[in-house]
C-alpha cells in the first residue's frame, strides 16, 4: 500500500503539473476564446466531493457505464478498464489540474510582461515564449503545486476506494480504512503505524511548500505596477487549444456529473437497458423515507452554515491576535496552523476519535456534531485563516494608528476599523469553508454516529453497502449544495 501510494502520487503529479502550467499560460497570457466561461468552470473539480466524482465515473465509464456501453455498441468492446491503477492515476491527475492552475496563474499575473514582449519582437512563437520565458519564471509556483499534488496523492481516499478497491489496488488510506472493517475489533496499533507512515511523508512536504513560498519572492519581475501588454496571439491554434480544454472539462466534470445525475433518476441500468426507459423519482422518494438520510442533509447544512461561521469567527480571532504582533510565538503559530493540513482527512478524523476515546471528559464529543465540527475546523484551519490573513495584510497601519491617536482603545480599533475593513475576507473565508464542509467526506468517517451522519461520510458507508440508488440521490443533493455555494461565491466576486 505504501509503494502504491508513492506510485499514485508521482503519477498524478506528472500529469497535473505540466497540464496545469500549460492551462494557466493559455488562460492568462493568450487570446484563448471564452475565458469568462472557462475560468469559473476550472473551480468545479476542486469543490466537488471526490467520493461523488468517483461514483460518477463508475456510472459513466465503468464496465457497464452508459458511456462504456455506448462505445461498446459502436466498436464491439470497451477500450478502457476503469478498475486499474493506470485509470486511477490518470483520473486523479486530470482532476487535480485546477490545483496547479490556481498557483501558476497567480504567478503568471505577477510577471513583467515586457519580458514576453521582447521575445515576441524577436520573432518567438507563443509556445517558445511559454517554454523559455513565462514558465521558467514561475517555476517556484510549479514546484510548489507539484509538492501539493504529491501530498494530495497520499490524501486520496474516495477515488482509490471506489476505483482501486475492485482491482485490489490498496493505498495507505484505503488500507487504513480496511483495518477497521476487516477485523472484528479495530486494530489501533496497526492503524497508528499506518498513520505514522503517512505523517513521515506528508509533514515534510507541507513545510517544504512554505520554504518554496519564500523562494518565490526571488522571482518577482514586477516592482509596483507591471507594464501593460496585449495577449499572445495563438492564431489558428487558439481553437485547437479551446477544444483541448473543453475535452478535459468534459472528462473531469461532464462525465462524472452526468453519471451521478443519470443514476439518480433511473430505476435500473446496465447492458441491454435503455436508461431513458427507466426514468423515475423513486430514488428521491426512498431518500425521503429514511430519517437518518434526511438528517445527514440537515447536519451537513448546519455544519456548512452555522459551523462554518463559527469556524471563521475562531480563525478571525487567531488572525487578529497575531496581526502586527512580531514575536517568535507568532511565527510558531504560523507553522502550527499548517500541521493539521499535513494529515489526510481520514487520518485527522481518526486522530480526533482517539482523542475523544482516550482523553478523560472528552468522550461526550464522540459521535457528536460538535466533535465533527471541531475536526473540520482544525483540519481546514490553514485554508480559512489564509484568506483572513491576506485581507489583514492589505490594511495600512496608519488607519489603525489614526484611531488610537483619536483615543480609541485596542478593542474599539478592532471593532470599528479592522473588522469592517476585512469583512470581505471574512465572507470569502466563510464561503470557502461552506463549500469545504459540504464536500468533506473522509474526516467524518470515524466521527459520525446515529443521528449525526453527514453527507460525504454517509455516502462512503452506503457505497460500501451497495445502496447505489441512495448514493446517487445523496450525491445529487451534495452537488446541489456545493453548486449553490460556488454560485454565491462567484456572484460576490470571491477569488480562490
Amino acid at each position: 500500500a505504501f509503494v502504491t501510494s508513492i506510485i499514485l502520487a508521482a503519477g498524478m503529479t506528472a500529469i497535473a503539473v505540466p497540464l496545469g502550467g500549460l492551462l494557466a499560460f493559455l488562460v492568462v497570457r493568450t487570446d484563448l476564446p471564452a475565458k469568462r466561461v472557462i475560468e469559473p468552470a476550472l473551480l468545479v473539480p476542486i469543490v466537488l466531493s471526490p467520493i461523488v466524482i468517483a461514483f460518477g465515473y463508475v456510472v459513466a465509464i465503468g464496465p457497464v457505464g452508459f458511456a462504456s456501453l455506448a462505445v461498446k455498441g459502436l466498436i464491439g468492446f470497451v477500450p478502457w478498464n476503469l478498475y486499474s491503477l493506470t485509470s486511477l492515476i490518470i483520473i486523479a491527475g486530470l482532476t487535480h489540474v485546477p490545483h496547479v492552475y490556481l498557483f501558476s496563474s497567480a504567478s503568471l499575473r505577477k510577471l513583467n510582461l515586457e519580458l514576453e514582449e521582447q521575445a515576441r519582437i524577436l520573432g518567438a512563437a507563443p509556445w517558445r515564449v511559454a517554454l523559455t520565458i513565462s514558465l521558467p519564471l514561475v517555476w517556484p509556483a510549479l514546484v510548489y503545486s507539484g509538492v501539493l499534488i504529491f501530498f494530495l496523492g497520499f490524501e486520496l481516499f474516495g477515488l482509490p476506494l471506489v476505483i482501486g478497491d475492485p482491482a485490489n489496488v490498496l493505498v495507505l488510506t484505503t488500507y487504513l480504512f480496511k483495518l477497521t472493517n476487516i477485523l472484528g475489533t479495530p486494530s489501533y496499533q496497526l492503524m497508528a503505524v499506518v498513520v505514522v507512515a503517512i505523517a513521515l511523508v506528508t509533514l515534510p512536504l507541507v513545510y517544504f511548500q512554505r520554504h518554496l513560498l519564500r523562494v518565490a519572492e526571488r522571482y518577482v519581475t514586477v516592482g509596483g505596477r507591471g507594464g501593460q501588454s496585449g495577449p499572445l496571439r495563438l492564431g489558428r491554434w487558439r481553437w485547437l487549444a479551446l477544444t483541448g480544454i473543453v475535452v478535459w472539462l468534459a472528462i473531469v466534470i461532464g462525465l462524472p456529473l452526468a453519471g451521478v445525475i443519470l443514476r439518480a433518476f433511473v430505476s435500473r441500468w446496465g447492458e441491454g437497458i435503455n436508461p431513458f426507459d427507466t426514468l423515475t423519482l423513486q430514488n428521491f422518494r426512498d431518500l425521503a423515507e429514511h430519517p437518518n438520510l434526511l438528517g445527514s442533509i440537515l447536519n451537513t447544512f448546519l455544519l456548512a452554515t452555522v459551523g462554518a461561521a463559527a469556524s471563521v469567527a475562531a480563525y478571525g480571532l487567531i488572525a487578529l491576535v497575531t496581526h502586527r504582533w512580531r514575536s517568535r510565538f507568532v511565527a510558531m503559530v504560523d507553522y502550527l496552523v499548517l500541521l493539521p493540513r499535513s494529515l489526510p482527512g481520514l487520518v485527522a478524523g481518526l486522530a480526533f476519535l482517539w482523542v475523544f476515546l482516550f482523553v478523560p471528559y472528552l468522550g461526550v464529543l464522540r459521535s457528536s456534531l460538535v466533535g465533527i465540527w471541531l475536526a473540520y475546523s482544525v483540519v481546514w484551519l490553514a485554508f480559512g485563516l489564509r484568506l483572513i490573513s491576506a485581507s489583514l495584510s492589505q490594511i495600512a497601519p496608519e488607519l489603525e494608528e489614526a484611531a488610537r491617536i483619536a483615543g480609541a482603545g485596542p478593542a474599539r480599533v478592532v471593532r470599528d476599523v479592522t473588522v469592517p475593513l476585512i469583512r470581505f475576507g471574512l465572507v470569502s473565508s466563510w464561503l470557502l469553508c461552506f463549500m469545504i464542509f459540504v464536500r468533506e467526506y473522509s474526516t467524518g468517517v470515524y466521527l459520525q454516529g446515529p443521528g449525526t451522519e453527514v453527507l460525504g461520510a454517509l455516502i462512503v458507508s452506503l457505497f460500501g453497502g451497495g445502496s447505489l440508488e441512495l448514493v446517487a440521490a445523496l450525491s445529487v443533493v451534495n452537488v446541489a449544495l456545493v453548486a449553490a455555494g460556488l454560485v454565491l461565491a462567484l456572484r460576490l466576486g470571491v477569488r480562490m
